[in-house]
C-alpha cells in the first residue's frame, strides 16, 4: 500500500466535506516563523512526510508554542530528530497549525476482503492504542448507526460533558463519520484511512491530522 502525501490527503478530505484545521507548510525556520505570524498563538509544528506515521514517537510534533523563539527552537529540534531517527524519510517540510482544543477522537476506515469497507470510531490520540475503546460499522453507515457508534464507546461520557466541561458537538461528529463512510464507498482506491485526532468542540469538529493508504 502507498501512503498519500499530506497535500493529496487534505484535498481528498476537503472534497468530501470534512472540516480541516488551517495549516501551512514551512521548509525553513524563517518560513515557519512567517507561517506562525499568520495564525494565532499558540501554534503546533509537526513533520510532513509520507514515510513517517508515528510522529510523536520520534519527537516530530511540538505543541503549545506561544512565542517566535519557541517556534524557531521547535523547528530545529524536529529537523534534527528527523535526521537522527528517520534519515531515509522523504520530508516535504514542517506543518504549522494553530493549537486546537476539544475532545480528541479518531475516525478511521479500512477494507475487509469479505465484508468490504467499514468505519471505526473511538477516542483519539494515544488513547485509541492504549484503551482500545472503539466501535465499528460496515459501510454504508446510516445516521442512526453513526450515533450508535458514538454512544457505544466508554469515552462517550466524556463527550457528553464531564465535571463541568462542555459537551462535544455530537451532531458534527456524526456528520464526519457519515462523510468517511461515503468516501470509502465512492473511492475504491482508498485501502485505509484515519483522521487522528479529530477534535470535537462544543460547536463543530475539525480534522487535525490524517492518513490515507491507497
Amino acid at each position: 500500500m502507498l501512503k498519500l502525501g499530506e497535500k493529496e490527503t487534505r484535498e481528498i478530505l476537503r472534497k468530501a466535506g470534512i472540516p480541516l484545521v488551517r495549516e501551512y507548510t514551512a521548509r525553513t525556520e524563517k518560513e515557519a516563523l512567517a507561517c506562525s505570524r499568520k495564525l494565532e498563538y499558540p501554534v503546533a509544528l509537526k513533520i510532513s512526510s509520507r514515510d513517517i506515521i508515528h510522529k510523536t514517537d520520534f519527537g516530530l510534533v511540538k505543541t503549545d508554542l506561544r512565542y517566535p523563539q519557541e517556534v524557531g527552537k521547535a523547528f530545529k529540534e524536529i529537523m534534527g530528530n528527523v535526521k537522527k531517527h528517520c534519515p531515509k524519510a522523504r520530508v516535504e517540510g514542517v506543518i504549522v497549525q494553530p493549537c486546537v482544543k476539544g475532545y480528541e477522537t479518531v475516525v478511521g476506515a479500512s477494507r475487509d476482503p469479505q465484508f468490504g469497507p467499514f468505519v471505526m470510531f473511538g477516542l483519539g490520540g494515544i488513547w485509541v492504542e492504549v484503551m482500545k475503546d472503539v466501535s465499528f460499522r460496515v459501510c454504508p453507515v446510516s445516521r442512526e448507526h453513526a450515533r450508535e457508534m458514538v454512544k457505544e464507546i466508554k469515552g462517550f461520557r466524556l463527550l457528553r460533558g464531564f465535571r463541568g466541561k462542555p459537551a462535544g458537538d455530537i451532531k458534527a461528529l456524526v456528520s464526519v463519520i457519515l462523510k468517511v463512510s461515503r468516501l470509502m464507498l465512492r473511492n475504491p482506491r482508498i485501502r485505509e484511512m484515519d483522521i487522528n485526532p479529530l477534535f470535537v468542540r462544543p460547536r463543530g469538529a475539525v480534522a487535525v491530522d490524517s492518513r490515507i493508504m491507497a
